[in-house]
Parts: structure tokens; sequence; C-alpha cells
């Protein structure tokens, strides 16, 4: 099939490639000329614009597909496409939209007789070697006539049509709550590790790699760990500051409109936001009330 990819960042990029190489047409777009270069020394066909990179897609159904940040950029987008694109078309949301928003986005396209596809997407910057998790919403029109892409861009039953549009982007809202809750995990367990007094340098690499061989605690994310602790065993070159994307923030929301406990997710959530604070005001407050009350000692600053 044939199709315009519009975003070729990390993820956006490499699906390109990935499309390319499996025997798909792909126009791609980006703002940025540098991204558009390197995608043309890859030997993509790209565009300077989007509606000349609509204007170069031949076959009907046309596709559209975004792997945009959420919020404006793929607000914008949608907006320009709607103009560009004719009935039956489909506009494809890869990124981490929130499903509220691409189900209100579904609704406004549909009434120009246009589709919308959310495909949440999992598999980071490997994505282009191992393939893609792809959680699709959508019409079973639509979807259908996507397919071949999906075919392409995930590994062997890496696909599933989860439901209705915004179906897909709440599964992968879900998907990044877990996330959330396994990274504090792991991160806990092995700060313990590296704390132990009694046990003073352990092997975390070597852990990691032992727990991946049979444990129930074994995953893709160990072998990662195992990676990264053995090319820095105490994280050195690397600061503790962690960004969340909004996928945490949404789930937690989610879990309270439908009265359902989450604390893991949620404190997952609040210990990135904790990262981010090299001196926390509150952790000082405790300090503080901790002298006032039983004359505990403190640390200046």
């Amino acid at each position: 099939m044939e199709l315009l990819m519009a975003g070729l960042g990390r993820m956006g990029g490499s699906m390109a490639r990935r499309l390319h190489k499996g025997g798909h047409r792909v126009v791609a777009f980006d703002v940025d000329e540098a991204a558009r270069e390197r995608a043309r020394g890859e030997g993509l066909e790209t565009a300077p614009t989007l509606a000349e990179a609509v204007a170069r897609l031949q076959r009907a159904p046309r596709v559209a597909w975004l792997m945009l940040p959420a919020g404006q950029a793929t607000e914008g987008a949608m907006e320009e496409l709607a103009h560009l694109l004719a009935p039956g078309d489909v506009v494809v949301d890869g990124g981490n939209a929130n499903h509220r928003e691409t189900a209100e986005r579904a609704e406004r396209l549909a009434a120009r007789g246009l589709h919308l596809v959310d495909a949440g997407t999992s598999g980071g910057i490997w994505g282009y070697e191992n393939g893609y998790c792809l959680m699709v919403g959508g019409t079973a029109e639509a979807v259908r006539a996507v397919e071949p892409a999906l075919a392409t861009l995930a590994p062997p039953g890496g696909y599933l049509h989860v439901g209705p549009p915004g179906a897909g982007h709440f599964v992968k809202m879900v998907h990044n709550g877990i996330e959330y809750g396994m990274l504090q995990a792991y991160a806990e367990g092995f700060e313990l590790l590296h704390a132990a007094r009694h046990y003073p340098g352990l092997d975390l690499g070597a852990i990691a790699r032992l727990w991946n061989r049979g444990s129930v605690v074994r995953s893709w994310l160990l072998e990662l760990a195992a990676d990264a602790f053995e090319r820095d065993p105490d994280l050195s070159a690397l600061r503790g500051y962690v960004e969340d994307t909004g996928e945490g923030r949404w789930t937690v929301a989610e879990a309270i409109d439908a009265d359902v406990p989450a604390p893991v997710i949620t404190l997952s959530l609040l210990m990135r936001l904790r990262s981010r604070q090299d001196d926390s005001f509150a952790a000082r407050v405790v300090a503080a009330l901790r002298q006032e009350f039983g004359g505990h000692a403190v640390r200046g600053r």
C-alpha cells in the first residue's frame, strides 16, 4: 500500500523506514528539513509540506499516518488534513493522544466522511528491528484499509483491533500506566540491592541477567537494565530526573473516574514528580517539624 507518514522523530522515522523496507510506498513529511533530509538519505520519498504529501498519494482510500506529539501538533495536523483529504480517506494517529480527544476528533472527521484510526504504538527505538506492538481503534472498514501497514510494522501477532475510535489510545494509556508501575518496582528493587550494606558490590547487571533466566520477574525491561548496568554499574552518568508524557496522569484520572483503586500506578507517577526536585520543599518541611517536636538532627544546605 501507499501512505503518508507525518512526523519523522525517533518513532515516526523508524516506522517510515520499516514500512519502506517492507515494500510500501511512503511519502514522508516533517516540518524539520533536517529530518526530511535524513529520510531522503535512507531512500524515502519526502514532501516539503503536508499538502504536497497528500497530493502525491495516488490510491484511494488515501492514508495519512501521524506520529506527532499530543496536543496542538496533532490537532493542527488533523485540522489541515480534514481540508486536504476526501470522503473515504483515513487518518491514523499513532501518537499518545488522550482517548477522549481521539473520540471527539473521530466524530469531527466522520462528519466530513473521513475515518480516524488510533494506533497506540509501543516498541520504542527497538521497534524498527523487532516490530511495534499496535493497539488499534477504529471502524472495521478503516482498520481493514490500513491493515497491510499494521502487519508490516508489527511482529507476528503484534497488532489488535481493540474497539471503536479512541479504544486504541485508551488501551495504550493503560499499557503505559502499567509501565510506570513496572519501572518503579524495578527501580526500587535495584536501589535496595545497590544500597545493601552487608553485601557491598553486588553485580546488578549480572543479577538482572540472572532474573531473566526462568524468574517470574523476567522481562525485556530487565534485559535493558542489564545492558545499562553493564555500561555504567552506578549509573553515575545519569541524573535521576524522570519525565512523564501524559499517559500516567490520564491513567490515574481514569482510575479515579471509574472508582478503580490504582495505588501502584498512582505512586509511580508521583515518584516521577519527586525525581524532578533536587531539594524537595516538602522534605524540608518534614525535617523542620521533626526537629521542632523531637529535637531530631537536621542537615544544613
